[in-house]
């Protein structure tokens, strides 16, 4: 099919020097103008209109309109004369488009394939077909000829074959006949088939072509319209009473960092309060409502890559030991009197453990079975941390830090996801268990969902959302953390994070509010008005809100550094004595932080097909004691070195726990018992 910048003939026409842009700028008919020539239009305008399709009529004087596919072209000219020139030009092209299309010669390059080459093809393929099966029954003769040729020369060596000389050579002499007859005929087959391919196969190369760039221009095509549909519903949010909407945000600078965002609706379902803090009685209203800041600059195959190019330089097991960004508030409670004041640090503690995932859009790398990784910072803040890669199928990694500043906290996590199509939504099965040694009160909550939108087109950003339930198994005391999902409808803060810590009778004592990306406050409840049963909000008076967790400034030049935070960039540094397993010498990690991508690649599939053969090994060492799983091990028979399942007395769940010995082995440099996974 012809388009309309090709078929328009050589801009000589009055006026075309200036041209038709849509906003009668310079340029030739693109939909924002540009440059003049055909091969710098071919470059920079934003869409093509099919001319054997469009409509064409004029307007008032300078004024034309074109209509393809449902949409309308307003162009303008100079003077009335020029729109006379291009109103002939243009209604040329349509006539020599639509000729073009209704003559296409099937072997010519002007255009697609139309249906009668499609019979076409279909009739060289059913040729190809009867060729194919013409050498299949040349190949079979000539292997019963050759078969007796060979026969018959083994008789004319044997002297005492049946028959004389002569009769022997003479049979010879036929099966040999017969065997240049049925070569003769494969040979001429084969040229056939060459000869029908060779003719054909222009015409498949440009019908392959052409479908590919069809392909490209649908891909660009959907990702300008979901950018256009996003821009139109900014633009009627922020002026609904206009007909085009604005063009900024509420800011008043232009909005361009949320093109690409993908739009819930609110949600209403969870009981909203309002608080009124004693003393200024500015009301806070609760809603649903977060937008997560998007992160650009990074190719969107989040769920189906295979290599590292996609990846951070650091494994999940390295994530998991980034929750400890912020101990100092677990210091913090574990040095409160209060268990309803301990109740909101620990609630700050679990929100800031995702303000580091704001930017983080990259991957972590998959552990090794029974890889490990240990974080000892005893003399800077008092913890040392080890986790180990327990399980592959699921994989689930365990965590176990203890804090000589008077708690301890484990962790058993599986990650589960689920792709939807736009968006992949990450949820991470487990409990995290903290005590703190003084009190002896223990806390267990479990982590929300994380999605990471755009995963098909558009710049990748992170949301997280759902609700978190922190449990005090002494007190049971409780805290109701809601992590508000981004809705377009609602105005209130974004990333946004709300919770009322609560008492065993159900008493609120304290409203929690803030982001997961920035602060935690905390408001001490003075007075409450129920909301009664008509579904009106309950009014907490509170106190002045005080400061919980403000999140640290990202180191300078973050952004070329995978957005990591202080704690992250120190991750990977070399320290001696670490077991053979640790994430720090794993080589294509290594590689990859080198910046050695092809390397890296090879590494990872090395080690995943070594994964993959110390699997099959072991399930056939188990296979005659699957059914002994007392020891809740996998079914593989692998036990994880440093850490076995055992049943919880608080909570009566099965979770893998410390069973210790690891920084013995440490000390005594005394790894002996780790596999060599690397």
């Amino acid at each position: 099919m012809n388009e309309l910048m090709k078929s328009l003939p050589s801009p000589t026409l009055p006026g075309a020097a200036g041209g038709l842009g849509a906003a009668g700028g310079p340029g030739g008919l693109g939909a924002a103008g540009g440059p003049g020539t055909q091969a710098e239009m071919a470059h920079t305008c934003r869409a093509t209109i099919p001319m054997a399709t469009a409509h064409i009529e004029m307007g008032d004087a300078c004024h034309l309109v074109l209509t393809s596919g449902g949409r309308s072209y307003h162009l303008k000219s100079t003077s009335e004369a020029e729109c006379q020139c291009w109103t002939s030009a243009l209604q040329q092209a349509k006539a020599s488009a639509t000729q073009l299309m209704q003559h296409s010669d099937d072997s010519g390059d002007e255009g697609p394939l139309a249906q009668d080459g499609r019979a076409l093809t279909a009739g060289v393929l059913k040729t190809l077909a009867g060729k194919l099966d013409d050498l299949s029954t040349c190949n079979e003769l000539i292997g019963k000829h050759g078969a007796a040729l060979q026969r018959s020369l083994s008789d004319l060596d044997d002297p005492r074959g049946p028959g004389d000389t002569a009769e022997r050579l003479k049979a010879v002499n036929e099966r040999a006949a017969l065997f240049r007859i049925t070569s003769n005929a494969a040979i001429n087959a084969c040229r056939d088939f060459l000869d029908v391919a060779e003719t054909h196969s222009r015409r498949w190369q440009r019908a392959l072509q052409y479908e590919r760039q069809q392909r490209h221009h649908l891909e660009e095509t959907i990702e300008q319209l979901a950018k256009q549909h996003n821009s139109l519903e900014r633009a009627w949010r922020e002026n609904p009473n206009s007909p085009t909407g604005g063009a900024e945000t509420p800011e008043g600078g232009a909005s361009d960092e949320n093109e690409d965002a993908e739009f819930f609706d609110a949600v209403d379902d969870y009981p909203s309060f309002i608080t009124v803090t004693t003393g200024n009685h500015t009301q806070h209203s609760r809603s649903a409502s977060n937008h997560s800041t998007m992160s650009g600059g990074r190719p969107n195959n989040w769920t189906h890559n295979h290599n590292v190019n996609f990846n951070e330089p650091l494994s999940m097991l390295q994530r998991l030991t980034e929750d400890l960004e912020y101990s100092e508030l677990l210091d913090r409670a574990a040095r409160c009197d209060s268990a309803l004041e301990q109740m909101c640090l620990v609630a700050a503690f679990s929100v800031s453990s995702y303000s580091t995932t704001v930017h983080r859009t990259a991957k972590p790398f998959n552990p090794l079975l029974g890889e490990t990784y240990e974080l000892d910072r005893l003399d800077e803040y008092g913890y040392r941390s080890i986790s180990e890669q327990v399980s592959h199928h699921p994989p689930a990694a365990a965590h176990h830090v203890t804090s000589q500043r008077g708690w301890t906290l484990w962790q058993e996590i599986t990650i589960d996801s689920k792709f939807r199509g736009k968006y992949i939504s990450v949820m991470p099965l487990g409990c995290i268990h903290l005590e703190f040694h003084a009190s002896g009160h223990q806390y267990v909550w479990s982590k929300v969902t994380s999605t990471v939108h755009n995963i098909i087109v558009g710049k990748l950003w992170i949301d997280q959302s759902g609700d978190m339930e922190i449990t005090n198994l002494s007190t049971k005391d409780s805290c109701h953390l809601k992590f508000s999902p981004y809705s377009y409808f609602s105005r209130d803060t974004p990333r946004k994070v709300t919770g009322v810590v609560q008492d065993l009778e159900g008493s609120a004592h304290y409203i929690l509010s803030g982001t997961w990306d920035d602060k935690m406050e905390g408001a001490r409840i003075v007075d409450s008005s129920p909301g009664g049963s008509e579904g009106k909000k309950t009014i907490y008076q509170t106190l002045p809100a005080k400061l919980l967790w403000k999140k640290y400034p990202l180191p300078d030049n973050a952004e070329n550094m995978h957005f990591f935070s202080s704690l992250a960039l120190t991750l990977n540094e070399p320290e001696d004595g670490v077991a053979p397993t640790d994430s720090r010498l794993r080589p294509d990690q290594q590689l990859m932080e080198a910046g050695l991508w092809d390397e890296a690649n090879v590494q990872k599939q090395r080690l995943e097909d070594r994964q993959r053969l110390d699997r099959k090994r072991r399930e056939a060492e188990a296979s005659d004691a699957l059914e002994d799983d007392q020891s809740g091990q996998d079914l593989d028979g692998y036990h994880p070195q440093w850490f076995e399942k055992r049943t919880t007395n608080e909570t009566r769940e099965r979770t893998y726990v410390y069973r210790g010995g690891y920084w013995e082995a440490k000390e005594r440099r005394d790894w002996t018992q780790c596999p060599d996974i690397f």
